[in-house]
Parts: structure tokens; C-alpha cells; sequence
């Protein structure tokens, strides 16, 4: 029996050993082409400096369009994100964020009894549907150096009911802008 394992485990290392040189022969004719280094070459600007890239600027979704079928309880809900800097009722507190009674259609940083920040001063102008869009994106891209640290609305749908629940928080709201 001793000899008959030999013959079989001497076999399978023969079968083996001719497999692994079929193998080897195979990729030796099918992959002539070897590389010296094994790397990619990637192009360099013969100055050393990488090309700058062009800065991409985000287009804004426009709001005006959402505005007249805007919700305004789905608005006064999201503006809650809001509440612990605002109030928006007539005659309301400054909190950490001046209160945002009659905000649409008013100057840029008018509200009486509250210290803005230089950078939202200088922004200047109204407060159009289009700047609210723009800051409610993302304040700090509208206004950088503000004082707010509101990482802004993703969604333009809920920008457009919150502007839309904002200026129903007005004597006398802003008309809506031609579509």
C-alpha cells in the first residue's frame, strides 16, 4: 500500500508542476509587452504647477416661479429651523437674529435695534425674492463674514415656502414677481 501513495502523490505533483508551466508558457506569449515600471504616466505642465482649475459656480434654482403655490404652513414649519435666532411677529424680539416682521422687499439690513454685522451691511439693496433665495441657500456664500451660522436650505421648495411664509408676515406683503 506504502508504494501505491507514492505513485499517486508523485503523479499529482507531475500533473501539477506541467499545469503551472502550461501556465507560465501562456502568459509569457499572450502578455509580450512588459513594463519596465510597473506606473501609469500621467502628463506634468512643464512649468511644475498643475493647471488651476476653474472654479464652478452653483447655479441657484429660481424661486420665483414656486412662490405663488408656495405652502405657507409648510413654510412657518421649516421656518422653525429659524426660530431660535428669529422671531417674525409684528413687533416681535431680536434674538441672536433680528426679528423678520415685514423682511421681504425691505433694505438689507434696516431693522431697527439690532446690530448687524459690516458684511450684511455692506450687501445693501432689498431684500428681493431672489436675494432671500440666494441667502436662505447658503448665507455664507451670499454674505461671507456674516454672523449667522446657518448652513442655509438644500431644497429650493422649502426656500420658496419659507420666503412665501416671510412675506405674509407684513402689513402690507410684496407682490409676487411676474413669471
Amino acid at each position: 500500500m506504502g508504494g501505491d501513495f507514492f505513485k499517486v502523490w508523485g503523479a499529482a505533483l507531475v500533473a501539477l508542476t506541467v499545469a503551472l508551466a502550461i501556465g507560465i508558457g501562456i502568459n509569457e506569449v499572450t502578455h509580450s509587452d512588459h513594463l519596465d515600471i510597473k506606473a501609469y504616466a500621467v502628463a506634468v505642465p512643464e512649468s511644475g504647477e498643475a493647471p488651476a482649475a476653474e472654479p464652478q459656480e452653483e447655479v441657484l434654482d429660481p424661486v420665483a416661479p414656486l412662490l405663488a403655490s408656495a405652502d405657507l404652513g409648510a413654510g412657518e414649519k421649516a421656518f422653525k429651523r429659524c426660530s431660535a435666532c428669529h422671531s417674525y411677529e409684528k413687533g416681535g424680539p431680536n434674538k441672536q437674529g433680528p426679528n423678520l416682521f415685514g423682511v421681504v422687499g425691505n433694505t438689507v439690513g434696516s431693522h431697527a435695534d439690532f446690530g448687524y454685522s459690516a458684511a450684511l451691511k455692506e450687501l445693501g439693496g432689498e431684500w428681493t425674492y431672489d436675494k432671500l433665495n440666494a441667502f436662505l441657500a447658503k448665507p455664507k456664500d451670499l454674505v461671507p463674514g456674516t454672523k449667522m451660522n446657518f448652513p442655509g436650505f438644500k431644497s429650493v421648495k422649502d426656500r420658496a415656502n419659507v420666503i412665501a411664509f416671510l412675506r405674509a408676515q407684513a402689513d402690507n406683503p410684496s407682490p409676487l414677481p411676474a413669471q
